[in-house]
């Protein structure tokens, strides 16, 4: 009977020197045991599968995400985008690591000590619309026209309304992104804008900062939710690994 047909799934880059917990398990059903390839000072966290499976199920997602958050607690991670498969671990190893090496280890160690956290923030929607309609008087005076009268009646007052509103805020997400980048410069982190996911968000970063000053971190976040009580429902999402602050190569051996 022939040997099943393997490959190898490939999570993320990480130090040489590290190792995996006990049993730690990643894609696949039932998920294979992750395992470390090395070659010099830099590794790759590696899973076998089967080479026929197909990828892409919410399980697989919140498999490759949890590793590699996970280790990112510990350790610098340079994550590989959802999906890197590799044919085995000798190609792991000449075309992913030794192909790559002075580049994964130079990144490596701008990773060292630090960790990625998002803040996320949505406009509390009645507050938000609130404070625009105070704020501007013609989109109010297009609230009172609209108020009690059929949709078709009052087709152009809503969209117009409509286009008031995205626009004022479009400019509140700017001022709102702006104070946040700027209380987060204090903590001396880099910081890259996401694109906002909904109409109502408020703001939406991927944040880099040194570990030790994780604390730090939380208490403005914790500074900015007291501001804005009532205003903006605001999250800190992490630690988690640095996807916003690498490049993600995906091998293809």
């Amino acid at each position: 009977m022939a040997a099943e047909s393997t490959a190898v799934y490939v999570y993320g880059i990480v130090p040489a020197d590290v190792e995996t917990e006990p049993h730690a398990t990643g894609v696949g059903d039932p998920p294979s045991e992750v395992t470390v390839v090395r070659h010099g000072e830099i590794a790759a966290l590696v899973s076998t599968l089967e080479s026929d499976r197909p990828l892409g199920t919410p399980a697989d997602l919140r498999a490759h995400e949890e590793l590699l958050d996970g280790s990112a607690a510990v350790c610098p991670v340079l994550p590989l985008r959802f999906g890197a498969v590799m044919t085995d671990t000798d190609a792991v190893e000449s075309e992913l690591l030794a192909a790559n090496e002075d580049q994964f280890r130079a990144a490596l160690e701008e990773l060292e000590g630090r960790v990625q956290f998002v803040i996320r923030g949505r406009y509390i929607e009645d507050a938000i619309l609130r404070e625009l309609l105070d704020e501007n008087a013609q989109a109010a005076q297009l609230k009172d026209e609209i108020r009690g009268k059929s949709e078709d009646a009052t087709r152009n007052a809503r969209i117009m309304l409509g286009e008031l509103i995205n626009d004022a805020i479009e400019t509140k997400r700017a001022q709102d992104t702006l104070k946040v980048v700027s209380e987060l410069e204090k903590l001396d982190a880099l910081v890259n804008q996401r694109e906002p996911s909904h109409d109502e968000d408020a703001v939406h970063l991927a944040v880099l900062v040194e570990s030790a000053r994780r604390k730090e971190l939380e208490e403005t976040v914790r500074q900015l939710i007291a501001d804005w009580d009532g205003r903006v429902e605001l999250n800190l999402l992490g630690p988690m690994a640095a996807y916003d602050f690498v490049t993600k190569p995906a091998p293809t051996g």
